[in-house]
């Protein structure tokens, strides 16, 4: 599977992750012409060659008028790009404080010679910044404004990120913790706590480091992009490393202060991985109250899963064939809960072979709230289910089918 996997121990910012797409790409003098031809008044972008801690890789500069927006907290903010989000006003000396609403900026995105596909993603990450800068704000998303001068460059960054996202195609992306920085930042309002809070509604349920660098790494746009294209976070999966991009921030620290940005294949086995204990015994002496009660015991007690079936016993009996699953470090300890909550004096034990799909747990954002979905991948194949008992709820609290939440959720994977 063609996976990218974006690395981000020093933040991201939006101008640091359009730098580390562009050197993946094959053709990036035609990914210029395009940003340079975006027609955003006055902006400019340029590939700047730099390096950090003696790594080579590029700086995007953006420009408005020739002017690079500079950063506002106290000279420690390691992008040029402090509150490209939106609910902030600096003035760059353009011409005073003009903002541009939400409704200004899709305007700006729908006239951009771009895919239509580019330009909704551009439009739904602009839709996040909205809406955790109006929670931050106490305010509603239609009273959120964008500094005008600083929306123009975070346009051309996020519209940036969008494209050259859309020319890699890859297949899954997955995202490190994010290392958001420490102390506290300037803005429009005074000083605030790292994360800003807008950047830390977004990453809820991100996983995320702080440390003793001062100074937001982690942008709202940056964080906004993230959690907009993130399939998962975590560690880097097994992965055919087959290009490596560094997207440089403007900073020096005393670490490497960049995005890296890994495009390859995830190297995934078609054998089995895994081996697993299957535990059997034949029951025909005990009611379905006692039997329903032993399986509940077994699985509380190292079973991973227990099920019966009706089955034929001897001198024509009817009874039920028990079956339980174990890791096999566990099959003593199994085995003895069996023979303890139930009424066989002897079982069989067979070691297996196992084919699986890795699990791991997601949310997505429906209309009514947070759903859970359940997803498994592996040897090419990718199951996605929502969590029961969370569409159970969503359909009670709000009066709903279950049908309806259901439906509603698979539409947001």
């Amino acid at each position: 599977m063609k996976t990218l996997y974006l690395e981000c121990n020093m933040g991201a910012a939006g101008d640091m992750l359009m730098a580390a797409l562009y050197e993946l790409l094959d053709d990036q003098a035609g990914f210029l012409r395009t940003m340079n031809g975006l027609g955003l008044p006055g902006v400019a972008v340029e590939a700047q060659a730099a390096s950090t801690c003696g790594i080579a890789g590029t700086h995007m500069a953006v420009t408005v008028c020739g002017e690079e927006e500079e950063s506002h907290d106290e000279g420690h903010s390691h992008h040029a790009h402090t509150h490209e989000g939106p609910g902030h006003s600096h003035d760059h000396g353009h011409g005073g404080h003009h903002h541009a609403a939400l409704t200004d900026i899709r305007g700006h995105i729908a006239a951009l010679p771009l895919p239509q596909a580019v330009r909704d993603r551009a439009v739904s990450v602009y839709d996040r910044l909205a809406a955790a800068e109006a929670r931050a704000h106490g305010c509603p998303v239609d009273q959120v404004h964008f500094h005008e001068v600083g929306a123009l460059d975070a346009v051309a960054d996020v519209a940036g990120v969008c494209y050259a996202l859309s020319l890699l195609k890859p297949e899954r992306i997955v995202v490190s913790p994010v290392h958001v920085g420490s102390g506290m930042v300037r803005c429009a309002h005074g000083m605030v706590p790292v994360p800003a809070p807008a950047t830390a509604a977004l990453l809820e349920g991100v996983p995320c480091c702080g440390g003793e660098i001062q100074g937001e790494l982690c942008t709202p746009t940056g964080a906004a992009l993230l959690t907009e294209f993130a399939d998962s976070f975590g560690p880097m999966p097994v992965l055919s490393i087959q290009k490596t991009g560094y997207g440089v921030g403007k900073k020096e620290f005393g670490r490497a202060n960049c995005v890296r940005a890994f495009l390859g294949e995830t190297v995934e086995s078609a054998g089995p991985n895994g081996e697993i204990v299957e535990l059997v015994c034949n029951l025909d002496d005990m009611t379905p109250e006692a039997l329903a009660f032993a399986c509940a015991r077994i699985l509380e007690l190292g079973a991973l899963d227990v099920y019966t079936l009706p089955g034929q016993m001897k001198k024509g009996r009817p009874g039920w064939v028990l079956t339980a699953l174990c890791e096999p470090d566990r099959e003593s300890q199994v085995a003895a809960a069996i023979l303890k909550h139930t009424a066989t004096n002897g079982l069989r034990a067979r070691r297996c072979v196992k084919y699986f799909l890795a699990p791991r747990t997601e949310r997505a954002e429906t209309r009514w709230g947070s759903v859970r979905v359940k997803r498994a991948e592996g040897l090419g194949i990718v199951h996605a289910k929502p969590e029961y008992d969370d569409v159970a709820a969503v359909a009670r609290e709000h009066g709903l089918s279950f049908e309806a939440v259901w439906k509603e959720v698979l539409s947001q994977l």
